[in-house]
């Protein structure tokens, strides 16, 4: 099971490099081979607080392991990578014990303490996929409701600029991801592959339609008499002006279904439905015309 680096050192997710730093003094004080000649559980304490701090001790590990957590962090990273780069010399100088580079060449098989255990037996060196990269993309509901293609910019820590046109799946709803192999950071070995880009999708809101999971609901003002009487009713749709049917005596809320006319579900390739809710006209201005009809109708019961 992967460490947790925090628990193995005693400390919360929060804690500062001065707090890291003392606890693992404290820790490699109590396990450090010099004082545990021949106890094989402290030697494995020994190598997991040394690993713990090699991650935390170095920012950009560090980084990558509250990103992808414990058990995502050791799938991408290989022990050659934990090491790389981490220097143990002084800190053992300051608690007093000299000859680190012996102490690991024992412990780890590798050739000293710089550099990453290189070579050692149980650290074996495989051309890892290089990290992915997150880009957030802001498209209309009309692009999300038919598909099409965007041109997006972005640029990695390394300084490395990426521009390339990104296909916008038909139907692709808020939270979704695209995926795009191979434009992520490169690998650090040769022949590993680059990491990909994740591309998350917000749908922007519309002035009139709502989305409900692959459905369009639209509320639609009917005037009253239509309501009563009967008639038809010009809608706008994502797909253009349609007519509907209003049955006379129809109550505010009526659902109209228009099948087929919402988002197609990208996976199952089903398209949804177009709801309209009728609701009741309701002026803001009458002229004095409407207002004495309303009256006569208000005095003969209606």
């Amino acid at each position: 099971m992967a460490q947790d680096y925090y628990d193995t050192l005693g400390v919360q997710k929060n804690a500062s490099d001065k707090d890291i730093k003392s606890a693992f003094r404290k820790l490699a004080m109590k396990y450090h081979p010099d004082r545990n000649k021949g106890n094989a559980a402290a030697e494995k304490k020994f190598k997991q607080i040394n690993e713990a701090y090699a991650v935390l001790s170095d920012p950009q590990k560090r980084k990558q392991f509250d990103t992808f957590g414990a058990a995502g962090f050791n799938q991408k990273f290989s022990q050659e990578d934990i090491f790389r780069g981490a220097d143990f010399s002084n800190i053992f100088n300051e608690m007093g014990f000299g000859g680190g580079g012996d102490v690991f060449s024992e412990i780890f098989g590798g050739g000293g303490t710089r550099g990453g255990f290189g070579g050692g037996r149980g650290f074996q060196q495989r051309p890892t996929k290089g990290q992915d990269v997150e880009y957030e993309l802001t498209i209309s509901f009309d692009e999300a409701y038919r598909g099409g293609q965007r041109e997006i910019q972005y640029q990695l820590d390394n300084g490395q600029r990426h521009s390339l046109k990104v296909k916008i799946p038909e139907g692709v709803a808020t939270g979704k991801k695209l995926r795009v192999s191979g434009r992520g950071y490169p690998s650090q070995y040769s022949g590993g592959k680059a990491g990909d880009l994740f591309i998350l999708i917000t749908v922007g809101n519309h002035p009139q339609f709502q989305r409900e999971d692959d459905h369009i609901i639209s509320e639609e003002s009917v005037k009253l008499s239509t309501m009563i009487l009967g008639g038809s009713h010009e809608i706008k749709t994502p797909d253009g002006d349609k007519s509907i049917k209003i049955a006379a005596h129809m109550k505010s809320g009526t659902k109209i279904r228009i099948a087929n006319k919402g988002f197609v579900n990208p996976k199952t390739k089903v398209r949804g439905h177009f709801y309209a809710i009728i609701k009741p006209f309701i002026p803001e201005t009458i002229t004095a015309e409407q207002r004495q009809i309303i009256e006569s109708l208000q005095e003969s019961g209606l």
